[in-house]
């Protein structure tokens, strides 16, 4: 009745330490496999049928062959935890760092010095696995495209797996995560903040750059009179408006862009000249942006300093 109850738990995969704990013993195992009602897809995993595994049975074969203290990490963890998002047919297991494991094909096993056990919470069913920030976390570490990886924290706030301030919490407690204070810098924009950022990071970089610093926080009325505010403007020696909008990750929601859009429509009416960047543009490529906004006119301290 023991091996029913757990080969219902496990999706009928065990190891050979499981069975004998229930008193099978190794003479009974080889024989069961031997006939044709069970086999082992590896060395001290035993499945309880001959048919092909479905995504569940590879998902428990993967801790169970990992060994104790395993669990279902990165992609593969936060895809369980119901994120959306292409992880491929490789599945993530996190083990502690110490005896090698062996490999198996289709699976990558992550040892790790770090003390993940004190991150694993219950699971209703299925394999233990990481929490999605923790899993999410430590994808977006490995990951060597940093916009993808960005994009990846994201999805998890805009899919509403998890917010902004549930990574904040988790980040310290991951030992030398890799690009720690950029994913900080971005879920504080996700969280809200990418207005106040504008204000400051834009000034800083055009210093830094030589350009003309902005006016910052311009206010409009729209057609209904109400105000509206834009992050950064420049008046060009011609007399034009160029100005410059800042969008925080949040922006990707579907409400808030149509609003944007609209907003950005009435300002383009009003002959300005409107450009856009990402708040994760302007941290990690902001050469790109100053250099756009040389190309629109908006002027050098320099070359100001030479006409006046």
């Amino acid at each position: 009745m023991r091996v029913q109850a757990l080969a219902a738990r496990q999706q009928l995969v065990l190891t050979r330490r499981q069975l004998r704990e229930a008193t099978w013993t190794r003479h009974q195992v080889e024989h069961e496999i031997e006939v044709g009602r069970w086999w082992s897809p590896a060395p001290s995993v035993v499945v309880l049928h001959t048919g092909e595994l479905n995504t569940e049975q590879r998902l428990w074969l993967g801790v169970l062959h990992a060994g104790e203290g395993a669990v279902l990490s990165h992609l593969t963890a936060a895809v369980r935890a119901g994120l959306r998002w292409s992880a491929g047919d490789v599945i993530d297991v996190m083990t502690p760092r110490g005896d090698g494991v062996a490999p198996l094909e289709g699976y990558f096993f992550h040892q790790t010095r770090r003390t993940y056990d004190r991150w694993v919470r219950p699971v209703a069913s299925g394999p233990p696995r990481l929490p999605i920030e923790y899993a999410a976390l430590l994808a977006a570490e490995r990951d060597h495209n940093i916009r993808r990886a960005l994009g990846l924290l994201v999805a998890v706030v805009q899919q509403q797996l998890s917010t902004a301030e549930r990574f904040a919490l988790a980040i310290p407690e991951i030992r030398k995560l890799g690009h720690g204070k950029t994913f900080k810098a971005v879920l504080g924009d996700i969280a809200g903040g990418a207005q106040s950022f504008a204000e400051i990071e834009v000034g800083r970089l055009c210093h830094a750059y030589g350009l003309l610093p902005p006016t910052r926080q311009v206010v409009r009325l729209d057609k209904q009179g109400r105000r509206r505010y834009l992050d950064c403007a420049w008046v060009l020696p011609d007399g034009r408006i160029v100005v410059l909008e800042v969008d925080g990750s949040f922006h990707a929601e579907v409400i808030a862009w149509w609003s944007d859009m609209k907003r950005e429509r009435a300002v383009v009416i009003q002959g300005d000249t409107v450009l856009r960047c990402s708040s994760i543009e302007l941290r990690l490529e902001p050469e790109d942006v100053m250099a756009d906004l040389v190309r629109i006119g908006v002027p050098t301290l320099r070359r100001r300093s030479q006409a006046s």
